[in-house]
């Protein structure tokens, strides 16, 4: 047997070319149902889990899917915000808990998520190190955010403009690091949690301006007396809050107006879950109301059909290819004919050379198999949230 797979292995070695190229056809073919089977079952697993302990959604009229996906996973949203005041309604009903989501901004790429202290409370997220979130400026970095921005308890981070041209509306706003939370392998370990009023200062809602009264440059006055004083456009907003300028930070309009992406409900119990779900049913207004489960669970369904589609075009297509291989091998041996009868002539039985073609495609096959069981591992590592990145 030595001697055959020593046989075997200096004649795949001296066509190496030839051997590569049949190790990465198998390997493909294996790879390619497997693979995807792999991929699609994590992924809605994932899916699920998080869908699973979301009891209810509220959000702006629209796609179900959208919505879900922004308030899981922090997505882009894609849905109008609703009113702030659709939290206040559904906490006096007092028939859960709402903890409202805004997510339109980032940090360069990680999601900008204005939120409440509660959200910490219903994710079961706990600190690594510092505090949460107190004032207006501070911000709360998932484990894997604070890795990509490097940043720490103590250091800043600058939001990005929401679009090239959004020149009147949201500016940078540099925010105070005062904590880290420890990593989940969720997607909170990307974001970036601060006060939902704190994001409606980057939005524009509020900000603040230079004490007027100790401005000596009277092109930044339209009048002034010692009573007070009237500021012309040159005023600049501030981009940073901090203890000297946060009491002149001030909102305008009706907070109850101001945009919230979405709404997670916590209900008390079942009963007051079906209570919620009836109102917002009934009512036929601006408003939806959903269970995650639901969406999350028809998506991955039509996930799992899709899946099952290409499987079985993969599998068609790799038994024609494993046909073919055949075919190769095959003629591989009728071509090796002058060779396979000089080893005959120098003494090697019929069952000796048997062995050393069989030793050939066994290598072959095993390394395809070691290959498409080396890709379906990457993919299972690194395939997930590099389609969560695409995605978002």
């Amino acid at each position: 047997m030595n001697n055959s797979f020593y046989i075997a292995w200096c004649y795949l070695q001296f066509h190496w070319g030839k051997t590569l190229l049949l190790i990465l056809s198998i390997s493909l073919v294996i790879f390619i149902p497997l693979g995807l089977n792999h991929l699609v079952n994590k992924g809605s697993e994932d899916l699920m889990a998080r869908a699973e302990k979301t009891p209810l959604l509220v959000g702006a009229p629209g796609s179900e899917t959208e919505l879900s996906l922004s308030a899981l996973y922090f997505n882009k949203p894609k849905n109008e915000p609703v009113k702030f005041s659709e939290v206040e309604k559904i906490r006096n009903q007092k028939l859960g808990n709402p903890i409202p989501l805004n997510i339109e901004y980032r940090v360069k790429e990680q999601p900008i998520v204005g939120t409440t202290s509660e959200y910490f409370n219903f994710r079961n997220l706990e600190l690594a190190e510092g505090r949460k979130m107190a004032v207006l400026g501070e911000c709360v970095l998932g484990a894997e955010a604070a890795r990509k921005l490097n940043a720490q308890v103590g250091s800043s981070v600058i939001s990005s403009p929401s679009g090239a041209f959004d020149v009147a509306g949201s500016f940078p706003l540099k925010m105070t690091v005062v904590g880290i939370l420890e990593e989940t392998g969720t997607p909170d370990d990307e974001a970036v949690f601060t006060d939902i009023k704190t994001s409606w200062v980057i939005s524009g809602k509020a900000h603040g301006h230079q004490d007027l009264q100790q401005v000596d440059n009277d092109s930044l006055l339209l009048a002034k007396d010692e009573k007070q004083a009237v500021a012309s456009p040159a005023v600049l907003s501030y981009t940073e809050i901090t203890p000297e300028n946060i009491n002149t930070f001030h909102f305008h309009g009706d907070p109850g107006d101001y945009p919230v992406n979405a709404i997670i409900v916590v209900p008390r119990d079942h009963k007051s879950e079906l209570m919620l779900r009836g109102r917002y049913e009934n009512e036929q207004n601006s408003v939806q109301i959903l269970v995650p489960e639901k969406v999350i669970s028809e998506l991955v369904a039509t996930m799992i059909s899709v899946r099952d589609l290409l499987i079985l075009a993969g599998l068609i297509i790799g038994i024609a290819c494993l046909a073919i291989l055949a075919f190769v091998f095959a003629l591989s041996i009728k071509l090796r004919k002058a060779e396979l009868q000089t080893m005959k002539h120098i003494g090697a039985s019929r069952n000796f050379i048997g062995s050393v073609l069989g030793l050939e495609i066994g290598i072959v096959l095993l390394s395809a198999l070691f290959l498409s069981g080396l890709l379906t591992l990457i993919v299972g590592t690194f395939g997930i949230p590099l389609i969560e990145k695409f995605i978002s």
